[in-house]
């Protein structure tokens, strides 16, 4: 029974965020949600009571997620076969799961900011934005690695990387270009 639970909280999630950001945050009501569910809002209320408990829960799960990655990271060797590995782990964290997460955040920058969750990701993002470099790298080198997470990042986004592509065909080109920032 837990294992429904949780694919019905999950379900409800990716319906909300995709109505967020088709719709925005502050216009989309819960009966809404429920609605294209195709459930009553007592079921829904069931599982949160609120649009922020909503997103709240799926940004906490995202944010956890890329904390693990984080300290995973941090107990690889600085090989380039360990930093093209954090690269591709990084690229498939962003995919298909947290896409609509991503798309949210752009059209609801406000709403973002004004959640104490908005402000863990922020975290959680800035601290994945530093796992390839190391202090004692030169500042151009943290800034390569910087930039390479940050391409993963713009290659999940297809709002933000307008090539007309396939999402597997763009995420090879964010890797190709971000795996060129840290192979000197």
């Amino acid at each position: 029974m837990a294992g429904r639970r949780t694919d019905t909280r999950e379900r409800i999630q990716r319906v909300a965020l995709e109505l967020f950001a088709e719709r925005g945050y502050d216009k989309t009501t819960l009966q809404e949600v429920a609605e294209r569910l195709e459930i009553t809002r007592p079921a829904l209320y069931y599982h949160f009571r609120t649009k922020e408990a909503i997103l709240a829960g799926v940004v906490d799960h995202l944010v956890v997620s890329i904390d693990e990655l984080v300290v995973w990271a941090g107990e690889q060797p600085r090989t380039l076969e360990a930093r093209q590995e954090i690269l591709r782990r990084i690229s498939g964290l962003l995919e298909d799961r947290w896409r609509p997460l991503f798309r949210f955040a752009q059209v609801n920058q406000g709403v973002m900011e004004d959640l104490p969750s908005g402000s863990r990701m922020q975290e959680g993002l800035i601290s994945m934005l530093s796992v390839l470099s190391a202090p004692e790298d030169d500042p151009v080198q943290q800034f390569e690695a910087r930039l390479a997470v940050i391409a993963v990042i713009l290659g999940s986004i297809p709002v933000l990387f307008d090539l007309q592509l396939p999402d597997a065909e763009r995420t090879d080109v964010a890797l190709t270009v971000a795996t060129k920032l840290i192979s000197r």
